[in-house]
Formats: C-alpha cells, sequence, structure tokens
C-alpha cells in the first residue's frame, strides 16, 4: 500500500484509529444504557440526544453552515443518519445476545466488504480505487483474521 502523500496522513489514520476503538466502547456502553432504559432503541436514542447536545455545541462553537448550503439535490447523502441509528439500535440489541466481540466482528466484516464494494465503483462520492486482485487477498485476509479472532478454540 502506498501512503498517501499528504502530511495529514498520519494524524487522520491516528483520529481514525480512535474512531475504531469507540465502536466497541459504545456497543458496551449502549448496551448496558439499554438494560438501565429497557431496550436498545432508547439506549440509542438517549445516546444521540446527548450526541445532538454536544454536535449543536461545537458547531455553535464553530461556525454554522450558510443557510443555501442546506439543500436536497442529492438527497442520499442525508441517508447517513439511518444507517448510524441502524447501527447504534443493533449493535446494542446484538451484543448482550451473541457478545460483544461477535456483534463487532460481523460490523468490521460488513465494513471490509462494503468499503470495497464503495471504492471499487467510486460509489457515493468516493475515491475509485479497483479491486485488484492483490486487494482482495488482502481483504480475504483480513477477513480470515477477524474469523480466526473470534473462532473458539
Amino acid at each position: 500500500m502506498s501512503a498517501p502523500q499528504s502530511s495529514a496522513f498520519l494524524p487522520i489514520a491516528a483520529m481514525m484509529f480512535a474512531a475504531g476503538i469507540g465502536i466497541p466502547v459504545f456497543a458496551a456502553f449502549n448496551s448496558g444504557l439499554s438494560k438501565q432504559l429497557g431496550g436498545p432503541i432508547a439506549a440509542t436514542a438517549a445516546a444521540f440526544a446527548v450526541g445532538l447536545i454536544i454536535a449543536v455545541a461545537l458547531l455553535a462553537a464553530t461556525g454554522l453552515p450558510q443557510r443555501a448550503a442546506l439543500h436536497f439535490d442529492v438527497p442520499y447523502v442525508w441517508f447517513g443518519a439511518v444507517f448510524i441509528l441502524f447501527y447504534g439500535v443493533s449493535v446494542t440489541f446484538a451484543a448482550p445476545r451473541i457478545g460483544l466481540g461477535n456483534a463487532i466482528f460481523f460490523v468490521l466484516l460488513g465494513q471490509i466488504v462494503a468499503a470495497a464494494a464503495i471504492d471499487h465503483f467510486g460509489w457515493l462520492g468516493a475515491i475509485q480505487s479497483s479491486l485488484t486482485p492483490r486487494r482482495l487477498l488482502g481483504i480475504a485476509i483480513m477477513a480470515f483474521g477477524l474469523y480466526l479472532a473470534r473462532k473458539p478454540l
């Protein structure tokens, strides 16, 4: 893999590593919140409400988007909220039932497959990166590694 030429690559990679850490941490916290509040939808709504408050505070501090930016000429970009809501509810539901590691295993597997397809076809405005035999092998190795990490002895 050739590293991008941007000097911002390493800080961005570190940020994404931290975001990756946040996925199972969110799942564990939200599973506990689900027990407290009586279900995954209530827990996810509460987590998102806290997130909304923080996001609005950050937005107020950094500046609001221009009113002209709030349009729907590319409506699919607004569906990210639906996908993150689905993630929040499904991982909160699944983690206490099949285990946090198993839930995240399937999340990671889905991410690998979806990222490869989105990159290969340049879908959703992504930078196009062809799925070469080498990349396919890498994806297969990653998927197999995830499987081995979760397979009981």
